[in-house]
């Protein structure tokens, strides 16, 4: 399955909405897209899981690396509705204690 990236842009927020599968196929585009919007200092980006119904290690890489690009430019992200197999797999790394995860988790398939 691909990945779909829809990006609204607000004042000095970003809303991101993915639908579709994070793995090594997708993770390059939406690394491409997100990381650019975490560059901008004050920007408040907040990224919608709600159809995102797989992702691999590789899309972890992608929100470590843009964590590491909100400490550095003084952004923030903030991660909503996410499944709860992807949820799991933020869970069982321990990024759940260091990102902002909307603590409402839609059921998985």
């Amino acid at each position: 399955m691909n990945l779909t990236i829809d990006v609204t842009n607000k004042e000095n927020s970003a809303y991101v909405v993915l639908s579709g599968e994070v793995d090594a196929f997708t993770a390059p585009k939406l690394k491409d897209t997100l990381l650019p919007l975490t560059r901008e200092e004050g920007q408040v980006v907040e990224v919608d899981f709600e159809d995102v119904n797989y992702m691999d290690s590789t899309g972890l890489g992608v929100f470590i690396s843009a964590l590491k690009s909100t400490k550095e430019h003084d952004t923030e992200m903030k991660l909503v509705q996410m499944q709860d197999r992807v949820y799991r797999l933020f869970k069982i790394t321990g990024l759940t204690e260091i990102m902002n995860i909307d603590s409402t988790v839609q059921g998985g398939m």
